[in-house]
């Protein structure tokens, strides 16, 4: 399978490092109520709290995920690998934001619908996968043509995923500026799934 003339192990790398951390968060975050229903039960306290404290206490594998990328990175440079890194790097706090807010919005939209529909969370892990194959995370979206390049770029965290692939690699075949679409979809979602959220939280004890 090509990897856009990359070093492979770092191609890989590069798409598992950014997709480890959105799943990490949209998994983690669906479960809020199920999970923590004894103790919503007892105290008061900000419900969106637990989602969030979830995105954040994730930042520390996604620190050390990204530290391990960083040692190959800069072991692939030294030893005059096919790499270009670029000033996109400064994107990196922008692509961790959109990561967070995607897998957030997401997460809490799922975790509001499994209080009624307990089966979903069943089908969330599944689901997950499904989506890391509708992303360039194995693959390039280069080799991608025809309807399933559409789908693809339909897909939000594929403009994360190939502007990451940009910074570090110096190769994508997609422009950073689709990284606008991606931040649009995160509002909409987060906009959405915290109203949901607000919605559910004040009843959610009578269905789970």
């Amino acid at each position: 399978m090509s990897t856009d003339g990359l070093p492979p192990f770092l191609f890989y790398m590069a798409g598992n490092t950014v997709w480890s951390y959105f799943a990490a968060c949209l998994t983690n975050t669906s479960n809020t109520f199920t999970s923590n229903a004894a103790i919503f039960g007892k105290v008061y306290f900000p419900r969106l709290s637990i989602p969030v404290s979830v995105i954040i206490s994730n930042l520390i594998s996604f620190g050390i995920r990204l530290g391990v990328f960083l040692v190959f990175w800069v072991y692939f440079m030294l030893t005059g690998s096919a790499i270009h890194p670029n000033l996109w790097i400064l994107l990196l706090p922008v692509l961790l934001v959109l990561m967070a807010g995607q897998g957030l919005g997401l997460g809490i939209i799922i975790s509001s619908l499994t209080t009624k529909y307990r089966d979903l969370q069943q089908l969330v892990g599944f689901g997950v996968q499904l989506l890391m194959y509708a992303t360039p995370v194995i693959y390039p979206l280069s080799t991608v043509q025809g309807i399933w390049r559409l789908l693809i770029l339909a897909n939000p965290m594929t403009a994360v995923v190939e502007t990451f692939r940009l910074a570090f690699l110096g190769t994508s075949s997609l422009s950073p500026v689709s990284l606008l679409y991606s931040a649009g979809f995160m509002v909409v979602v987060f906009v959405i799934g915290v109203f949901i959220f607000n919605r559910v939280e004040a009843t959610f004890m009578d269905t789970v």
